[in-house]
Parts: structure tokens; C-alpha cells; sequence
């Protein structure tokens, strides 16, 4: 037996697999992805804010900011999906990408909009897809792969619901010896 962080040798643990199954069955009938995609839609909204109004007043791009929407996003879906399924994540990531590019928009928008003396509003009611994908793709920078990238990943891996320590102790089957 290996020794623990305490010193002492660790016991082998047993799943009972029936009482994890009847919980985790109890969760999935709990989830709810239409509450959490609303949730990851209003984060990516704010964070898409955060980000623009970042940009603006620093007048410097943090691309890190994309890494925060993913956190924010999964988050978002964690809390108020509680879900187990893959769908939630998925949810996650494809709302952490949406978030980044609004960002992306917003912040050329305003900046655009400082520039020829418009409001914003002005600028984003003349945005259509053929505007917004050359905006895009001109402002491009390889740069920005790595930190979609990663918005998409933590947006994915933040909005699964988490078994806490405490639950999964009820699972374990009292030692036989």
C-alpha cells in the first residue's frame, strides 16, 4: 500500500456503483440546458462588454480577455445548467467563441465610431454578416487562435456540473475488514 499525504497507508476505495448511478440519474433529470445556454448568453454578452470597454479604455487589445469569457461563460452554465451532459459543454464552447468575436466587433465598432465622431449604435446598425466577416478577417491575428482556443476549451470544461468530495464519500462502500 502507498502512503498517503498523512503518512499513513491508503486504503482502497469501492464505488457502489448502483447508489452513484440512481444520483447521477437524479442530476441529468435536474439539468437544465435551456437556463444554462440563457446563462452563457447573458456572460458572453457581459464578458463581450468587459472586453470592449477594456479595449477602449486602454487602447490595447488583452487578448487574455478571451481566456475570462470562457471562465465566465462555463461558469454561467455550470450554475445555472447543472448539467452532466455533453451538450453543456458544447454550449459552453460555442458561447465562449460567440462572446470573443461580439467582443472583437464591439470594440472595433467603438473605436470606429470614436474615429468618425458616430455614436456606437450608429456603427453596429450598419454591421451585416458581409461587414462583420471582413471586419474580422482583417483585424485577424494568428494570436487570436491560441486565445480562442482556449476560451473554447474553458468554456467546454467549466460547464459541466462538479460531484463534490462530500457527495462522492456517499458512494463508497464500507471496507470489508
Amino acid at each position: 500500500m502507498e502512503p498517503s499525504e498523512s503518512g499513513q497507508a491508503s486504503v482502497p476505495v469501492e464505488i457502489d456503483q448502483m447508489k452513484l448511478e440512481m444520483y447521477m440519474q437524479e442530476v441529468r433529470d435536474n439539468q437544465n440546458l435551456g437556463m444554462g445556454v440563457m446563462a452563457g448568453l447573458a456572460a458572453a454578452a457581459v464578458g463581450a462588454l468587459i472586453w470592449a470597454g477594456v479595449t477602449y479604455a486602454t487602447e490595447y487589445q488583452i487578448a487574455w480577455m478571451a481566456v475570462g469569457i470562457g471562465f465566465l461563460v462555463g461558469l454561467a452554465i455550470r450554475q445555472f445548467g447543472a448539467g452532466v451532459d455533453v451538450s453543456f459543454g458544447i454550449a459552453g464552447a460555442v458561447l465562449s467563441l460567440i462572446g470573443c468575436l461580439s467582443g472583437n466587433i464591439l470594440t472595433y465598432c467603438i473605436f470606429i465610431a470614436k474615429e468618425e465622431g458616430v455614436q456606437v449604435s450608429e456603427v453596429i446598425s450598419h454591421l451585416d454578416l458581409q461587414i462583420t466577416m471582413e471586419l474580422l478577417i482583417d483585424t485577424f491575428s494568428p494570436l487570436d487562435i491560441l486565445f480562442y482556443g482556449l476560451a473554447l476549451y474553458y468554456g467546454y470544461k467549466y460547464s459541466f456540473h462538479k460531484v463534490s468530495e462530500e457527495k462522492l464519500k456517499e458512494f463508497v462502500r464500507p471496507s470489508a475488514g
